[in-house]
């Protein structure tokens, strides 16, 4: 049994060796805090969330793994939408975003991506200890938290922390583990997706864009990757799913049928692999840290993918729980507000996507994003928005608050088009040559 005072096994443990987990680990050892990081899978292995944003860069640089990750990454210098409830697609380029130091991102494969942030992590001094699962964390009133794993023998171990750092992703160890984990009531959405070779792609410098297709149901992703594959999925709600009456393969080849433009563009491709589904979709924790311990990426929330918002979050709050964690290992008395600094600036970045991700797909939005206008540079910030800088400062939070008011406009006159019984929209086409 642990006794108070006791000394520490490590300094930081971090459950969890995904993009946040592998981030804070790097991060603190680099600083001389002795961090161990348990993963439950042997990497490389498979992980669904390919698409990247411009403004994961500078943390790959911070982290010393750009390189790597460009050697086998697409590259994506835009996004694609395309609505078959206007008829056409349209294009945005990050390069003309407010700040466009940042002209392009990676379409990854998550099982390299994920193993060259691991590897890092180890390199700079993190100790790395893998198929091994946590199965508890108990927090005394005295003494350092005790977590207890097993692993792939069965075996039950034990390390005592001073600061606990989750990081597990969707399995959510300690929010499910304290009863703080919430669905999103306003996104009940699941996915079903799979991976296809022989794909159409975009031309020349768009053809690693990522391309998301409306549909009744729900909304599509397209994601080239560099290996020739093309990941395809469709997130819908998730009620949508329960009366599907079929199996997975089927349901999802059905999905695609009924939308013109994806079966187009999957007329000549062939499955490779299986077809996966995942539920649960949106989540949040009621607290995102404590005594301690902190939360990171999605061990904390999940939000709908449509602004390939995952990887960039883990990754920024990652970095941010680094500097909290080590601000609370050096000055304990200062923990508190520390932490709530970190809670607040984690829930701030969230709500800056959700409030979109929320509406994408109500007719008003899709109007908006499908007829863009420059108007005092909202256009750029909202590039900005999807190229992920969403902290460049008040000039873009200034002009999402524009677009925002344009947005509820847009939709009360849409109120009063249906009241006056006239016809929302032109009704549904294929789509023609992509505008900008």
């Amino acid at each position: 049994m642990q006794q108070a005072g006791a000394s520490p096994d490590c300094d930081v443990l971090v459950i969890g060796g995904g993009p946040a987990g592998s981030s804070v680990a790097a991060l603190l050892a680099e600083r001389g805090r002795r961090v161990v990081l348990i993963e439950k899978d042997k990497h490389p292995r498979f992980h669904i969330g390919e698409s990247l944003l411009p403004h994961n860069l500078p943390l790959l640089d911070r982290l010393g793994v750009r390189g790597q990750i460009e050697t086998t990454a697409q590259h994506k210098h835009g996004i694609e939408f395309v609505s078959p409830f206007h008829g056409k697609s349209v294009r945005y380029e990050f390069a003309k975003a407010w700040d466009n130091r940042f002209p392009y991102a990676f379409q990854v494969r998550r099982s390299v991506f994920d193993h060259i942030l691991l590897r890092n992590a180890g390199a700079k001094g993190a100790e790395i200890i893998e198929e091994c699962r946590v199965t508890a964390v108990d927090f005394p009133e005295n003494g350092h938290p005790l977590v207890s794993a097993r692993d792939k023998d069965g075996v039950t171990r034990q390390w005592r922390a001073a600061f606990i750092v989750d990081a597990s992703g969707r399995d959510t160890v300690l929010a499910s583990q304290m009863g703080a984990k919430e669905r999103n009531p306003r996104n009940d959405s699941a996915a079903i997706f799979g991976h296809f070779s022989g794909a159409r792609r975009l031309e020349g410098r768009a053809e690693g864009n990522i391309t998301i297709v409306w549909f009744e149901h729900g909304w599509f992703w397209f994601i080239p990757l560099a290996d020739g594959t093309t990941s395809i999925g469709a997130v819908c709600p998730a009620a949508f799913f329960k009366n599907r009456g079929t199996d997975l393969t089927n349901f999802f080849m059905g999905l695609i049928a009924s939308s013109p433009e994806i079966a187009d563009r999957l007329k000549d491709a062939t499955l490779v692999g299986n077809v996966t589904a995942t539920g649960n979709y949106a989540y949040a924790s009621k607290t995102t840290s404590g005594r301690n311990f902190l939360m990171a990426g999605d061990a904390c929330a999940f939000i709908d993918p449509v602004f390939s918002t995952g990887v960039y979050l883990a990754m920024k709050t990652g970095f941010w729980a680094a500097d909290a964690v080590d601000a609370c290992l050096s000055k304990p008395h200062r923990a508190a507000g520390v932490l709530k600094r970190y809670d607040v600036m984690t829930r701030q970045a969230l709500n800056s996507f959700t409030w979109f991700i929320y509406r994408i797909r109500e007719p008003a939005m899709r109007n908006l994003f499908m007829s863009p206008r420059n108007w005092f540079r909202m256009e750029e910030a909202v590039l900005s928005l999807l190229a992920g800088g969403i902290f460049d400062g008040w000039s873009i939070r200034l002009r999402l608050y524009m677009f925002r008011a344009i947005y509820y406009a847009t939709k009360l006159s849409n109120v009063r088009f249906r009241v006056n019984g006239e016809p929302r929209s032109a009704g549904v086409s294929k789509p023609r040559k992509a505008s900008s």
